[in-house]
């Protein structure tokens, strides 16, 4: 791949983020214009500027992004490993599992790392599960995979609601409304950063295998690609990556299954190029979601799993109308 084919791309991708952050900070219930927020980003402006913006709305602006950049990763890692553009995180249950996880570390009294590490052991039961129960002693399918993902995200809906009816009354609101996707809460971007970076790293280096690995597991492995090694690596990797964006944000669906395969109809099915790509793309589209969450029903702010669900659910049915 050209150089110049990688470095336009990611650059518009990068300008369009930093210009979708720019607005997310300076949209709410307080509306502050584009010059004021420019200059309170580079240390200027106003005490009760720098208060609502760098405190209140830039570390939401930011988990935000790390919550869709980590789904996005997910999701496109997922179709690789399946090879089905319609395997996704939500769609498949791992983030029902991940869901789980945190909800039982929740209950117990655990918090911060004991959470995430919960999360993370619910995503991988699930993708196991997934994995496992829709290849069988075949090939996968694209009905087989869609019915496993279906009914083991069903089993974990009942899970989750098992766990709601025994969770206290006074809990019961905000692990609700976390179900659904709430950033309202988020204050802490980085550890979601620095994992989707270490990632993202981890995995550029292997854009030729996983390149070769979309095409089918024989042809990789006539390649001399370790099919099982690498297949062992993505489902932690995406494990991971589901299980901390759980944890930061609740259960947002669908940019795992939205972003790379857009991103697959504008730049191509290379993997060295989609990848870093969806981190950028799912970034941005969480931040616009979470800014029109904000802003729809203000001074009241919806679930930014609302939003994502709105434009997730019509281009689920699109991808399963032509993947007939």
């Amino acid at each position: 791949m050209p150089i110049s084919d990688f470095i336009k791309p990611m650059l518009v991708l990068v300008l369009v983020s930093l210009a979708a952050g720019v607005l997310s900070v300076s949209i709410g219930s307080t509306a502050i214009d584009l010059e004021d927020t420019l200059r309170v980003l580079t240390g200027g402006g106003g005490a009760l500027q720098q208060t609502l913006i760098l405190e209140l709305r830039l570390p939401r602006t930011l988990v935000a992004f790390a919550t869709g950049g980590l789904l996005a990763v997910a999701g496109a890692l997922m179709q690789v490993l399946l090879r089905n553009p319609l395997a996704d995180p939500y769609v498949l249950g791992l983030s029902g599992g991940a869901a789980v996880g945190a909800m039982l570390a929740m209950l117990a009294g655990v918090a911060g790392f004991l959470v995430s590490g919960s999360a993370f052991a619910g995503a991988m039961l699930a993708t196991l599960l997934v994995f496992g129960l829709a290849h069988g002693s075949g090939s996968w399918t694209p009905s087989r995979l869609l019915l496993t993902g279906v009914v083991v995200a069903a089993g974990w809906g009942a899970v989750i609601t098992l766990i709601l009816s025994m969770t206290p009354a006074g809990r019961l609101p905000g692990m609700l409304y976390w179900l659904m996707g709430d950033l309202s809460r988020a204050t802490t971007p980085w550890p979601g950063l620095v994992i989707l970076v270490l990632v993202c790293l981890l995995v550029f280096p292997l854009g030729r295998a996983l390149n070769v690995l979309a095409r089918g597991s024989l042809q990789a492995a006539a390649l001399g690609v370790s099919v099982r090694s690498l297949e062992w690596f993505i489902y932690l990797m995406a494990s991971l990556l589901t299980a901390v964006a759980v944890t930061m944000a609740g259960a947002v669906g669908f940019v795992g299954l939205v972003v790379p395969h857009m991103l697959r109809l504008v730049l191509g099915n290379d993997q060295r190029l989609i990848l870093p790509a969806c981190a950028f793309a799912g970034g941005t589209l969480l931040m616009l979601a979470d800014t029109l969450a904000r802003v729809v029903i203000a001074p009241e702010q919806l679930p930014v799993g609302v939003i994502t669900a709105l434009i997730g659910v019509p281009t689920f049915l699109y991808l399963l109308y032509r993947s007939r």
